[in-house]
């Protein structure tokens, strides 16, 4: 059954046009509160978060609207990081949770997804069968039926409580002075609390959300600002959240940027040392540089690379019995510990490594010497899809012909934005930027 509402994190795009629009998010809430509610007896709730948007207003009263039609009753969290969802979700013993959130995009886009009884984001198949069900249409509850909405005024404390839990007993952060940019998003309030209640001296960024600045030249997609302010104040650390605080990216005390790769590079070898790493194999995408693979081979352990999405690193380590992944860009998923990605629950795990260790964050943040990689991404509009012209279907073909036993080369279309994203690896980084740069001008050439 094809998809094409949900991309690799939920629907996503441009508020008030398509698919973005009140209606359809009404229809999305009834879908799913119709296909839920057939798997369940009893009471049928579900958890909405959201993060800072303008648009955020709208879409949570339309999926209101929806899920109460078909009989959900809607406990609505207000502003919450992505995780807190997939927390409360179980908690709350919930039939489903939604996040109203376009993470990392510009304020104008904003985006829907959803998590399963299990605190789990959606397979494709069930997102398939939900999308097939707003096409068809969907018969709405009895009248004495109809579910109520609610607001929970304590789900983000509940949610920040866990994240704390997540530290050894007893561990403190004092003094350690973190800046912590939480990118105007969902987690303004929740991370500069959680970090102030465990000792740290916290400097904020990005902490005055006023529905339009989410994402704007700051949190993990835009980190000079971030960094700019740990070489100001002196801070031993700065952790850069996105905009629904599902990713983070670690910076060091001198401002120099660590990816999701390297943090993910420290905790497996760590864990393993520990024996805490299941199966020996840390979980990443195919964006993850080839110097964490040689990293983690040199330890005797694995890397399961999936496609792009923390959907899809997430569902690998529950069918392998993982409990370490993420991606790049700084999606930490530790299943241990959630369901998802937690940007606020990485960057305390890092916290405690250097209390442990007694190092600093830039001893802890560069694991391994990347293999250079540059990528660039493309935007195009609304007619045919680059990658299907000839043109460049052959400056791919020359280009893996040219890193053959060299490098790599990834094209993929974003599933959140349109976007065409040109990845490639190699030491030669002339040849890099050939490559690269041949592929950009042919796909721009007809974007």
């Amino acid at each position: 059954m094809s998809r094409t509402l949900f991309g690799t994190d939920g629907v996503r795009g441009t508020a008030n046009a398509y698919p973005m629009t009140a209606e359809l998010a009404l229809m999305l809430g009834a879908a799913v509160g119709r296909y839920f509610r057939n798997e369940h007896s009893g009471v049928h709730r579900v958890v909405i978060g959201k993060d800072t948007r303008l648009s955020g207003y709208m879409f949570e009263n339309a999926l209101t609207a929806g899920l109460t039609s078909t009989g959900m009753n809607a406990l609505l969290l207000g502003p919450v990081p992505t995780p807190a969802v997939g927390l409360l979700t179980t908690s709350m013993r919930a039939d489903l949770g939604i996040m109203i959130s376009a993470s990392h995009n510009p304020a104008a886009d904003n985006g829907i997804k959803f998590f399963g009884p299990d605190g789990f984001k959606l397979s494709d198949d069930v997102e398939a069968e939900i999308e097939a069900m707003v096409l068809a249409g969907v018969r709405p509850a009895q009248p004495n039926n109809i579910g109520r909405a609610r607001r929970i005024d304590d789900g983000r404390f509940r949610y920040q409580e866990r994240v704390k839990g997540t530290l050894p007993s007893g561990l403190r952060l004092d003094g350690i002075k973190v800046v912590v940019d939480c990118a105007n998003g969902a987690a303004y309030k929740t991370a500069p609390e959680v970090l102030w209640e465990l000792g740290a001296d916290v400097v904020t960024v990005g902490t005055d959300p006023n529905g339009l600045n989410i994402n704007d030249n700051c949190g993990s997609t835009k980190p000079a600002a971030a960094a700019e302010a740990v070489r100001r104040h002196g801070a031993d650390v700065g952790l850069c959240l996105d905009g629904d605080a599902d990713r983070i990216l670690m910076i060091d005390e001198n401002g120099r940027v660590a990816d999701g790769d390297q943090f993910m590079a420290l905790l497996a070898a760590r864990w393993a040392e520990e024996d805490r790493l299941k199966g020996g194999t840390l979980v990443a995408t195919v964006m993850s540089n080839l110097g964490l693979e040689r990293f983690l081979g040199d330890r005797g352990l694995r890397l399961e690379r999936t496609k792009v999405g923390d959907r899809y690193v997430v569902e690998a380590m529950r069918a392998g019995g993982w409990n370490l992944g993420g991606e790049q860009s700084g999606h930490i998923v530790m299943t241990d510990y959630a369901t998802t990605g937690d940007g606020l629950m990485a960057g305390l795990q890092f916290l405690a490594e250097m209390v442990r260790t007694g190092k600093k964050a830039s001893d802890l943040a560069q694991s391994f010497e990347r293999v250079p990689q540059l990528l660039k991404n493309v935007r195009y509009g609304d007619g045919p899809l680059p990658l299907d012209a000839d043109n460049v279907k052959k400056a791919i073909r020359d280009a893996e012909g040219l890193l053959t036993g060299k490098g790599r080369l990834l094209i993929r279309k974003s599933g959140t934005e349109p976007l065409i994203r040109v990845m490639a690896e190699c030491e030669d980084e002339d040849l890099l930027s050939q490559v690269v740069n041949g592929i950009v001008a042919e796909v721009e050439a007809v974007a």
